[in-house]
């Protein structure tokens, strides 16, 4: 039983229960998962960064350092969500990741590298059919 003081209320919250569920039964059906805690795009960014430094030239390594900055977004706005230093986060978890290749995101709690898999935290990923 969902209660709320308005039909706004009471639509949001099934909406959301709704959307979580969906997605956990899309993660049980597609059976596909990435490390959460921004770790999958710390770790694609420094992908790409390094992807640009040897295969790319010209114009396009501006396209492919820009994508890899927006990818950053996401463990930013985990950190500034958190009360953390977003820089300094960011490049913690950043040189982690570097130092040992592991996926390490953002610990929301104490704002230092978390490595994801140890801890847990996961992200659903669709398969696309």
């Amino acid at each position: 039983m969902i209660k709320g003081p308005n039909d706004y209320s009471i639509a949001q919250t099934k909406e959301a229960i709704r959307d979580g569920l969906r997605a956990i039964k899309n993660t049980k059906e597609d059976k596909a998962v990435l490390p959460g805690a921004g770790s999958f795009e710390i770790a694609c960014a420094e992908h790409l960064v390094q992807f640009a430094r040897t295969s790319v030239t010209g114009k396009a390594k501006l396209g492919v350092h820009s994508y890899a900055d927006a990818l950053l977004v996401i463990p930013r706005t985990l950190a500034q969500n958190s009360g953390f230093d977003a820089q300094d986060t960011i490049l913690a978890a950043q040189e982690a990741h570097i130092k040992d290749g592991g996926a390490w995101g953002v610990d929301t709690l104490t704002g230092e590298p978390l490595p994801a898999a140890v801890a847990n935290i996961w992200d659903n990923y669709m398969v696309k059919r």
